[in-house]
């Protein structure tokens, strides 16, 4: 099992619609993810900043590569994209966080 953490940056304003859309996130979404191998997902927001903070576990098997190729995915990005900084394919901008502390 290994664990990431990224950030997103969420356009200001827009923390109560990007909690509402996490608390009604779509079961086929989560199933897709779970089929993934990531279990243990987290976001937190930095509201001074509008920065998005995530960390997730993944099984070493995991197929997130293979997570933008998704239907539901890319709807999810679509449904998404109006609230956070995107890639031009949709995909939110996305910067991996290396880990330089951990205690267990």
């Amino acid at each position: 099992m290994e664990k990431i953490a990224f950030k997103m940056h969420l356009t200001p304003g827009m923390a109560d619609t990007y909690r509402q859309r996490h608390d009604d996130i779509w079961p086929e979404l989560t199933e897709l993810l779970r089929q993934s191998g990531i279990t243990d997902y987290s976001i937190f927001l930095d509201e001074d900043t509008h920065t998005l903070f995530a960390v997730l576990k993944r099984t070493d098997d995991n197929t997130m590569a293979a997570l933008p190729k998704q239907a539901v995915m890319q709807r999810w990005w679509t449904h998404m994209a109006d609230i956070m900084r995107t890639e031009p394919n949709g995909e939110p901008q996305v910067t991996a966080l290396p880990m330089i502390f951990h205690m267990d």
